[in-house]
Parts: structure tokens; sequence; C-alpha cells
């Protein structure tokens, strides 16, 4: 079947490791308080599991979010998965503002992630991503993702290795500037 020119392609291939990237509608920085944040980065949390998706490594921002995961079952249950986090997610937000019905997610890519070493540059990507965004000096400050947890709980050899890749090839749709002044 042909790709759909107008949307990301979501080929959900098989059991294993996917990298997931959505973005706000016109990129619009609607999750920019600290409080937002937490909401957000709280409900994936919660979220992925009840699905049968193992956050690997994540990050939320005002206009945007990252996320690698594995599932040991078909991947089919992303789409309801971010469907139901999208949902939740834009429903509060609405209320806050007391704009209801307002569109509040726009797209999600994801890709599959096949090759150790690609797995491992997006790990790397995730977790450092607040600091390409300029929010932070070190990944682990900014404290909606998880590299300070990861930093926490990773084996020692296996988080240098994580942290020491370069990640600055790695294709991933990121087109979104995020203004530290929304997140503090």
């Amino acid at each position: 079947m042909p790709d759909w020119p107008h949307s990301p392609t979501h080929r959900l291939e098989g059991a294993g490791a996917y990298m997931v990237t959505a973005g706000a509608y016109q990129k619009k920085p609607l999750f920019r308080s600290p409080q937002r944040l937490h909401f957000l980065c709280a409900s994936l949390l919660e979220l992925a599991p009840r699905y049968g998706w193992n956050l690997e490594a994540w990050a939320v921002f005002p206009n945007h979010y990252h996320f690698v995961a594995t599932t040991r079952e078909q991947p089919a249950r992303l789409p309801q998965f971010l469907g139901h986090l999208h949902t939740l997610t834009a429903k509060e937000i609405n209320r806050q503002d007391r704009t209801p019905g307002r569109k509040v997610w726009f797209q999600y890519w994801d890709s599959r992630l096949t090759y150790e070493r690609s797995y491992l540059a997006r790990l790397n990507y995730v977790h450092c991503n607040a600091v390409r965004h300029g929010l932070a000096r070190e990944p682990r400050e900014y404290p909606w993702c998880s590299a300070g947890w990861f930093e926490r709980e990773a084996r020692g050899a296996f988080y240098w290795t994580v942290m020491r890749l370069r990640s600055d090839r790695v294709k991933v749709p990121d087109s979104y500037t995020v203004d530290p002044a929304d997140v503090q």
C-alpha cells in the first residue's frame, strides 16, 4: 500500500523498540508551565504500561515530546495508547484554558529501532534533548525527562555507553523550538 503523502506513515511491524515523537498543533507551547509539563509527563508514565509499553527514555516539552519504548506484544496498541494520552492531556489543558474542543495535538511519528547502535543513539538523543533545546546544561537537570532516572538506575557501563554516543546525526522529526521562558 502506498504511503499517504500528507501524514506520517505508521509501520508497526512487530514487537521491539520504537521511538515516538509527537507535536502540539501548530507547534504552540500549550504545556508551558511546570504544572502542565508534570501532568503530561505523569500521564505518559502512567499510560504506557497499561498499553504494554515499557518506557526506556522520555522527554516532554511545551510543544512536543519524544520517547523510546519497547513492547513484547504486537505494537498495534500504540495508536490507542497515544490516542488516550492525547485525549486526556488535551481535555485537561482545554479545561484549564476554558477552550473546549481546541485542537491540541497534531501528529506523531514512530520508527522501529532494529539496530542496536540506532537504539542506543536514540536513547542518547531523548535523554539529551533538553540540552539541545537550551533548557539545561546537563541532561539530568531537566525534570521532565528520563535522564536523571537513567543516571540513577542504569548499570554504569550501559549508562556510559549510551551517554558517550553521538546522536547529532540521528534523523528525528524535531523541528521544534522551545523558549526556555516557557518552562519556568
